[in-house]
C-alpha cells in the first residue's frame, strides 16, 4: 500500500472514530467490486440509507449520525469508484444503469425491500435518480442542496471550481471549501479527510442528465427537500421553487444560514430535527 493511501485511510478512520455511535463495518461482494457500508442504530429499526456528496466519502455524517441513528438503522454506503473503503472489482459502474444496478445489490445484500434515502449533493442527484428507477424500495426520499436536480450550477461556482477539478490537490480542496462556505470552521479530521479524498487514484464520478420534469411530477415518494440559502453551487431558491413545483408530494425548505458543502456539519442541530421529524412522520 502506497504512503498516500495508507494516509487516506488512517484520516478515514479518525472521522469514523468521531462518530458518536457504535459503528458496524460491512462489506457487500458484488459484480463492481466490495461496497463499504458504516452501519449504526438499532438493529430493528427502521433502514435509513445515505449517500454522500462527491469527494467526501461516507464518514461526512459525523454530525448527524447521533440524531438520524436513535431511531433508525442508518447505512452510510462508500460508493465504488470514489474515495472511501469500498474497493473496485473488474467491472466498477461505468454509467447510470451500472450506478442503479450496484444500489440495487446494495439493498439487496443489505436485506432491505425498501429504505428511506438520504444524499446530499451528488448523493442527492443519485437518491432522486434512485427513487425514479425504483420508487417502491424509496420509503421516503431527503434531498440535502442537491445538486443537478431541479436547477444546474452557476457559472462562478463552475468556474472556481475548474482549476481544483483539472487538478486536484488537497490544498485547491481545503481553498475551494473555504470559498464555498465563507470559512465555516470544520472539523480538523474531517478537512484532513476532504483533502486527501481530493487525491485519491483513479477517481470515477457516476453522473447523468437531470431528472425530466414529467417523470418528478408522477413521483409519489413523500420528498424533504433542503436548500443551503448560502450555498454558491447553484440559485437557492429557484432550485427550492422548481422543487416545490416539480414534485407534488415534496416538503421544501432553505436553510438561510447554510452553505452547500458545510450544509451537514455547519450548525446540523436544525437540520438534523428537520430530517428526523420528516422520517417520523411529522410535521417540519
Amino acid at each position: 500500500m502506497s504512503d498516500a493511501a495508507t494516509a487516506f485511510l488512517s484520516a478515514y478512520d479518525a472521522v469514523l472514530e468521531r462518530w458518536p455511535v457504535p459503528v458496524e463495518a460491512i462489506d457487500l461482494p458484488s459484480a463492481y467490486g466490495t461496497t463499504r457500508v458504516n452501519a449504526c442504530g438499532p438493529a430493528d429499526g427502521p433502514p435509513l440509507v445515505l449517500l454522500h456528496g462527491g469527494g467526501t466519502t461516507a464518514a461526512m455524517w459525523f454530525a448527524n449520525v447521533a440524531a438520524f441513528a436513535r431511531r433508525h438503522r442508518v447505512y452510510a454506503v462508500d460508493r465504488i469508484g470514489e474515495p472511501g473503503r469500498s474497493l473496485r472489482g473488474e467491472r466498477p459502474p461505468r454509467d447510470v444503469g451500472d450506478l442503479l444496478g450496484w444500489l440495487d445489490g446494495v439493498l439487496d445484500g443489505l436485506g432491505i425491500d425498501s429504505a428511506a434515502v438520504c444524499g446530499h449533493s451528488h448523493g442527492g442527484w443519485i437518491a432522486l435518480t434512485y427513487a425514479l428507477h425504483a420508487p417502491r424500495r424509496v420509503r421516503r426520499l431527503v434531498l440535502l442542496d442537491p445538486t443537478r436536480c431541479f436547477g444546474g450550477f452557476r457559472a462562478g461556482y463552475l468556474a472556481r471550481a475548474l482549476p481544483f477539478l483539472l487538478r486536484p490537490t488537497a490544498s485547491r480542496a481545503r481553498a475551494f471549501l473555504a470559498w464555498e462556505t465563507g470559512g465555516a470552521p470544520a472539523d480538523p479530521a474531517w478537512l484532513r479527510l476532504y483533502g486527501l479524498a481530493a487525491e485519491f487514484p483513479d477517481t470515477k464520478v457516476v453522473t447523468g442528465k437531470r431528472p425530466e420534469p414529467g417523470s418528478l411530477r408522477v413521483l409519489t415518494t413523500p420528498a424533504l427537500v433542503l436548500v443551503a440559502g448560502r450555498g454558491k453551487a447553484h440559485s437557492p431558491h429557484r432550485v427550492a421553487s422548481a422543487a416545490a413545483r416539480l414534485l407534488p408530494h415534496a416538503r421544501t425548505a432553505v436553510l438561510p444560514r447554510l452553505s452547500h458543502h458545510a450544509m451537514p456539519w455547519h450548525e446540523p442541530a436544525d437540520l438534523n430535527a428537520r430530517v428526523v421529524d420528516f422520517l417520523d412522520g411529522r410535521a417540519t
